[in-house]
């Protein structure tokens, strides 16, 4: 179903994004992955501020990087049957990772 693109490295990738106000927050990605039959690539995201792990809200969204790698570009999920493949692939690969340890 998915590309097991999943991000399992020692150090954490951390990204900064701005939020309604401009202020940059602290953000940890904790998986990426791609749904087949498309070209898109997503990542799932949780705030580095947050003090509870185990309610730590999780946030999705599409991206795209430059030829280098060094810029990225981030798309809110607006679209339900968008966000239902992404939350389906989510899921799936969670159990999978879960199963697996």
């Amino acid at each position: 179903m998915a590309n097991d693109k999943i991000n399992n490295e020692e150090e954490p990738e951390i990204i900064y994004i701005p939020d309604d106000e401009g202020n940059e927050e602290e953000f940890e990605v904790i998986m990426k992955f791609e749904v087949d039959g498309s070209d898109a690539k997503y990542m799932m995201v949780v705030p580095m501020d947050s003090e509870d792990e185990e309610t730590d809200e999780v946030y999705a969204f599409r991206y795209e990087e430059d030829e280098v790698g060094d810029d990225i570009k981030l798309y809110m999920i607006d679209n339900d049957e968008e966000w239902a493949i992404v939350e389906e692939t989510f899921n799936t690969l969670v159990a999978e990772l879960d199963g697996g340890e």
